[in-house]
């Protein structure tokens, strides 16, 4: 029987004198895919605590045909959940889990390979440390006898997809019971909001493929039309669910803006502050129509300089509202994501022929 130790270099140095001391090593799970499986096992049969049991379904909007990519939360504080617990087996499948010895992450940063160490705390009843990292000992857990084979309920397990995220240390426990239908007594137990945060991180909108008249080729002074047809652009609407115990959201992205960075100061846009709102029928500016070439667009740039060798880089971004609401009526809000893409913008001067 075997635990192994591997620490980032992010938290090696405030971690060694904690693992000196403790009866048994820590260790980060591997790889950082999802996983639906019972027990979030790697698809090799050894538990990973990177393998959450989260299920994820798209009720609206999912780009289809179209290329696409994920959101950047405009607000640069925010962050996803580093981390969280998750029922993992019944009695029954824990004790198969053991039988056919299975190895893998009985906590974030512990991993357990060989039977022994399983049967001695969840057969057995023997006490075995969880991992608190900002404490100078660690916590005791009390051991199971046979698994709880007579009681209704689930093991949980802490998960993070990222084990190598320094605040993921904060899910220090191993794998611990809970009754069936009720949610651990702790500060990183699953909430709908978590769902709803996690899900967030799935959310994939349509790239930013702008109109322009003129396309790709303006000319000093006069206006360049910018508009988004209202067929491309769709709330997106993500749903996650956590097995077992009832806790869903649905995280859903609307569309609210276009942005126009014309990549130079030697620009104006409109309108001045570069932002153009969504029309009641999703579309975005208005389209270029013959004899419009002197107008002021609604949505638009007008270049002062020629580019000269080098084009301009055009940066337009969809600003995308973030709501959600999950389990028992809970709802909010979450911070506003931007998808932004660049085009090269080439300007010239007014050509013209004294006679």
């Amino acid at each position: 029987m075997t635990r192994t130790l591997r620490l980032s270099s992010a938290v090696v140095v405030s971690a060694l004198t904690v693992v000196l001391t403790a009866s048994h090593a820590q260790a980060f799970g591997g790889g950082g895919t999802k996983n639906d499986s019972k027990g979030g096992t790697d698809g090799k049969g050894t538990l990973s605590a990177a393998a959450s049991s989260i299920r994820l379904s798209y009720p609206s909007g999912k780009p289809a045909g179209h290329k696409a990519g994920s959101l950047s939360a405009i607000d640069p504080d925010w962050e996803p959940p580093a981390c969280w617990y998750e029922p993992a087996f019944t009695p029954q499948q824990l004790k198969h889990f053991v039988d056919t010895d299975g190895g893998g992450d009985v906590g974030i940063h512990e991993s357990w390979f060989g039977k022994d160490l399983w049967t001695d705390h969840y057969r057995d009843g023997k006490p075995a440390e969880n991992f608190d990292l900002e404490s100078p000992t660690n916590s005791v857990a009390e051991g199971y006898k046979n698994y709880n084979l007579a009681k209704d309920g689930y093991f949980w397990r802490g998960v993070a997809p990222d084990p190598g995220d320094r605040d993921s240390w904060d899910c220090g426990r191993i794998m611990f019971w809970v009754d069936a239908g009720r949610v651990p007594n702790d500060p990183h137990a699953p909430t709908p909001k978590m769902l709803a945060e996690y899900a967030y991180q799935e959310v994939e909108v349509p790239e930013t493929e702008i109109e322009l008249k003129p396309a790709a080729r303006s000319t000093v002074n006069l206006p360049t039309w910018v508009w988004l047809d209202k067929a491309t652009f769709k709330d997106v609407t993500v749903r996650a669910e956590l097995p077992d115990t009832g806790l869903w959201a649905e995280t859903t992205a609307k569309p609210v803006a276009l942005h126009l960075d014309p990549g130079t100061k030697d620009a104006e846009t409109y309108p001045a502050s570069g932002d153009c709102e969504i029309n009641a029928d999703g579309s975005i500016g208005t389209p270029y129509t013959r004899g419009s070439a002197e107008k002021t667009p609604p949505c638009g740039i007008r270049y002062l300089r020629a580019s000269g060798g080098e084009p301009y880089r055009l940066t337009a971004s969809i600003t995308w509202e973030i709501s959600w609401e999950g389990t028992g009526g809970a709802r909010g809000d979450l911070p506003d994501g931007t998808f932004e893409t660049t085009q090269d913008m080439t300007v010239q001067e007014i050509q013209s022929i004294n006679r």
